[in-house]
């Protein structure tokens, strides 16, 4: 609606997990190399918890995004919430199993040996699964242990990531067998103040924006009033440029970021 009048190719700050959108800031640049490291270096289980809004899920897509699907089978869930068996056969569908893997009663069995084939073939298996934080039964992290057991004399055949809110590692905590297997943590928080213009820049730049469109007061506090988190700036940012188109304005300044962060609250 407001693309054009701000000489934008495509909206800045949708809250989608799009791997181009990724600010790489200190933070979110060391968990992301964590995470190709835990992939490519062929580790067992790698944890990225985070608090909401902050870019986990978006990380994990850019982690998606950059690996080599010739060499990478992935699979991707994000609704934890599926039964052991449920989210067995949807991991085996992903990772290249048949229809038929849905009705083996050895579900453990039947994706070993989707592991060991790909293996055979040369694919590297990776598991994401996302919002981890609403596994909320003990044998789920036990059963995910047991994956584990899949593995060669030098290396796993499958990579395992979780991503959770804060609270996911103390899920984790309450299974020490399985808290052993994990070799690789990160963490993300909000911004730090410094970071929110450029965010908030690159965001433009990577629309098309090839002009300033916020005052420095205007950055600033959105800043402030954001905490920092990704989630917050994108939603106080859509809502200015939409006013500022609104209002025919020629920058969002602080007035216009005022009214926004108000209404929002």
């Amino acid at each position: 609606m407001y693309e054009k009048y701000w000489e934008l190719k495509e909206k800045p700050f949708e809250n989608t997990p799009d791997p181009r959108f990724l600010y790489h800031s200190n933070q979110h640049r060391e968990a992301l190399a964590r995470l190709f490291y835990a992939v490519q270096e062929k580790k067992g289980a790698a944890v990225l918890t985070g608090d909401m809004g902050c870019g986990k899920t978006l990380l994990s897509r850019a982690l998606f995004s950059g690996l080599d699907k010739k060499k990478f089978l992935l699979a991707l869930i994000v609704n934890p919430s599926l039964t052991p068996l449920q989210m067995w056969g949807e991991i085996g569908i992903q990772l290249g199993g048949k229809e038929v893997f849905l009705e083996r009663v050895e579900m453990m069995d039947a994706l070993g040996e989707v592991l060991k084939i790909n293996h055979t073939n040369r694919k590297r298996s990776v598991i994401i699964i996302d919002e981890a934080q609403e596994i909320k039964q003990a044998d789920v992290f036990q059963q995910l242990r047991l994956l584990l057991n899949y593995q060669l004399e030098q290396e796993f055949l499958l990579t395992l990531i979780l991503l959770g809110q804060p609270e996911l590692r103390d899920r984790i905590n309450q299974v020490p067998p399985f808290k052993q297997r994990i070799s690789v943590r990160c963490h993300l928080g909000p911004l730090d103040p410094s970071e929110v213009p450029a965010y908030i820049n690159h965001r433009l730049a990577v629309a098309g924006g090839q002009k300033p469109i916020f005052a420095k007061e205007a950055l600033d506090l959105i800043s402030e009033h954001s905490g920092g988190v990704p989630r917050n700036i994108n939603n106080i940012c859509d809502i200015c440029l939409l006013a500022g188109f609104i209002e025919k304005t020629k920058e969002i300044d602080r007035a216009i970021v005022e009214r926004t962060v108000d209404e929002l609250d």
